[in-house]
Order: structure tokens, then C-alpha cells, then sequence
């Protein structure tokens, strides 16, 4: 139960449980956190096998597996919660980024259930989500990440960084220092895998693999950036590994490699690093410290210019142990989500929802899915 007076202010001592609806991709996501700091659930319909042909996400298959999924993934996050729609004392949603058909199923049934209920409707920003991740677990914890802090977010669909700071009223305050120009990192990584025979997503085989290679026998080029040094580009790096396998005649392993998958993800890891020679093992261990190195490059020249008290690493591309373990060797204090929270989910939108429930921040019932909506000021 909650209090509201005049202004939608909400009484902060009592428990508020926040619904979290997140459907910016291929994700169909729903969970309650109380409080702002308490995870009570946390549902994720996957649609892996629905794209897996397809080497990646058809945006008018992903829309219909939300419709088809969607009640059913709010049901589960309510009953594991132990609450039901009338304890709710708002509704989240992601609002943008993402796929505009995907999008619009998570915020039409979110205005439904909010005007239903007679409840505040909170649209989000789905990377506002991601920094939120990490909040939300180091609250858990007990503990507070410093502010200012620089947020790092990269995933299949992001690469950005953001210098964040927080007011003594909890209101977050977005700096966008820095983005790539072209693919973002895990998209990189995917298209990579693929190329190489991994099928999708391939990041996560790509991590495995990199130990066994030597990242020093693949020389592969760093992005130079004109204009703002902070922006990342990929695509170039991507373009050096197509030229590499050309001239290297690969074709008959990436193509062995392409069967094992042919049915779907079923391959073993053991199968897949015996289907990989060293020469292309030598070559993953290259690409991912390349691509690792121009993340940490560019969040330490951020963090010199605008001095922060920590540094925030959210996103799908967050549960890369390359990449963890780089940036946990800094000497700033670094915050990752868990593996379960590293992806899309729905609990960091409910958690980035709280702090503006408490302002009695809502959005109207004529709330339309952004699919470029940005995030803080350039």
C-alpha cells in the first residue's frame, strides 16, 4: 500500500511495488521490484529459436512472439513476486529504444494495465535501464555506487558512453559524451561469430573461445575518430576480420563449422573448439581484446576529462569476462550487473522507474514507443 497526495508524490517510508514491462527487441521481459531496491521477480521469454535461421532478429516475427508471450510473462513475474495487479503501485515500461513493433506491444498493454488499475504509467528509456541495472544491485547489496559516475552501456544494439550524476533528491542527470558512429560492440561481435561459421548470437562463443587464442599473432587495426575523440566505430575492425579470413582460405572450416549449427544452437563447446584451429582461435583472441581495448581506451580518456568517483559497465556486452576483467583491474571503482542482468530485462526498468514515482513523475496514457529516443543531452 502507498500514499499520494495532491501532486502524485508518493510516501517513501511504505512498500511500492513497480511492474517492469521491457519489449525493445527480441526480449519479452516482466518483473516487481519493491522499493526501488528489491528485486521480488524477474520473467524473460527468450526468442532465440524463433531467429536463429535467420542469423538475427526479423522485427515483424519478434513483435508477434511479444503479442503471443506477453500475459503470460507479467502472470509469472506477479506470482513469483507474491503479489497480484492490485498491489501494484505503478506500471514501467520501456519506451524506446528499440524495434517500433516491438516496442508498441509492451507500451500498449502497459497503458491498458495502468489505466485499469488506476495506476501511474512510467515510460523509460531502455539504456536509462541498463545503468539502472547496477543501481539496483549495489542497493541490494546494501551499498551505494558514487556519483559522478561514467556509464559505459554496450550491448547488440548500444555503444555509449554517458557521464551520470545523481542529486540529493535521486534524480539522474544524462551526459552523452560518446557513442559509436556504426555497429555497436555486441553487434560486432555477433556479426564476427557469424562470419566465422558460430551462427547467433555468437558473442558469447566468442568469449569462450578468445582464452585459447593469442591475441598478439593477429595484428587488427584501432579506430582513429575524427571530431569527437570519445565516439567508437567498429565497422572498420569488422571489415579487417573479412580480410583476414579471405586471404587466409577459411572457407572449408567456417563451412564444417556452419553444419554443426545448421539445426540450431546445439553444438557443444567441446565440438565447437574442435571445429576451430588455432589460427582462427588466434584470431578470435585478437578481435575481442581489439574491441576491448577501444572500450577501455575510450571510458578512461572520458573519465579523465570529466573526473567521476566510479565507473558503471551495463548491457549485454557487460557479461563478457574479457571485458570484466580489463576493467576491473582499474583502479576506480567498477560496478557490473550479474550475468541475468546484463541483458534485456525488466527489472532495471522498473528499478530506473522508482526515483520518478517518488517525484510523482507519470506519463500520459497517450505514451507512443520512441524508437531512436536518446538519452541526456550531447
Amino acid at each position: 500500500m502507498s500514499v499520494r497526495g495532491p501532486a502524485g508524490f508518493v510516501a517513501r517510508w511504505l512498500v511500492n511495488y513497480v511492474l517492469g514491462i521491457e519489449t525493445s527487441c527480441d526480449e519479452t521481459a516482466a518483473a516487481v521490484v519493491a522499493s526501488g531496491d528489491k528485486l521480488l521477480s524477474n520473467v524473460v521469454a527468450s526468442q532465440l529459436k524463433t531467429h536463429f535461421r535467420y542469423g538475427g532478429v526479423v522485427p515483424e516475427l519478434a513483435s508477434r512472439e511479444h503479442l503471443r508471450a506477453i500475459v503470460v510473462v507479467v502472470r509469472k513475474a506477479l506470482e513469483k513476486a507474491g503479489i497480484t495487479y492490485r498491489d501494484l503501485n505503478a506500471v514501467a515500461v520501456t519506451q524506446g529504444p528499440g524495434l517500433v513493433g516491438s516496442l508498441l506491444v509492451g507500451v500498449t498493454f502497459a497503458k491498458g494495465l495502468a489505466a485499469s488499475l488506476e495506476i501511474p504509467l512510467i515510460g523509460i528509456n531502455h539504456i536509462e535501464g541498463h545503468i539502472h541495472a547496477v543501481v539496483l544491485e549495489e542497493r541490494q547489496r546494501g551499498g551505494e555506487i558514487p556519483f559522478p559516475s561514467l556509464a559505459l552501456v554496450v550491448s547488440g544494439g548500444h555503444s555509449h558512453l554517458f557521464h551520470v550524476e545523481r542529486t540529493a533528491g535521486d534524480e539522474y542527470r544524462y551526459e552523452l559524451v560518446g557513442r559509436t558512429r556504426d555497429d555497436a560492440a555486441g553487434e560486432a561481435f555477433d556479426k564476427v561469430a557469424k562470419l566465422l561459421g558460430f551462427g547467433y548470437p555468437g558473442g558469447p562463443l566468442i568469449d569462450k573461445l578468445a582464452p585459447f587464442g593469442d591475441p598478439s599473432r593477429v595484428p587488427l587495426p584501432a579506430s582513429k575518430m575524427k571530431g569527437n575523440a570519445l565516439d567508437l566505430s567498429f565497422s572498420g575492425l569488422k571489415t579487417a576480420v573479412l580480410r583476414h579470413v579471405r586471404a587466409s582460405n577459411m572457407e572449408a572450416e567456417i563451412n564444417a563449422r556452419r553444419r554443426l549449427f545448421a539445426e540450431g544452437p546445439a553444438a557443444s563447446f567441446d565440438e565447437v573448439r574442435a571445429s576451430t584451429p588455432q589460427a582462427t582461435l588466434d584470431l578470435i583472441a585478437s578481435f575481442q581484446q581489439t574491441v576491448i581495448k577501444e572500450l577501455l581506451r575510450r571510458a578512461m580518456r572520458a573519465a579523465e576529462e570529466r573526473p567521476v568517483e566510479s565507473i558503471i559497465v551495463s548491457g549485454g556486452v557487460a557479461a563478457n569476462s574479457g571485458l570484466r576483467a580489463r576493467f576491473q583491474s582499474l583502479t576506480l571503482p567498477v560496478y557490473f550487473p550479474s550475468l541475468s542482468l546484463s541483458t534485456d530485462n525488466a527489472a532495471m526498468i522498473a528499478a530506473a522507474a522508482y526515483p520518478r514515482l517518488l517525484r510523482g513523475e507519470r506519463s500520459g496514457l497517450d505514451l507512443r514507443p520512441q524508437a531512436s529516443l536518446a538519452l541526456g543531452a550531447a
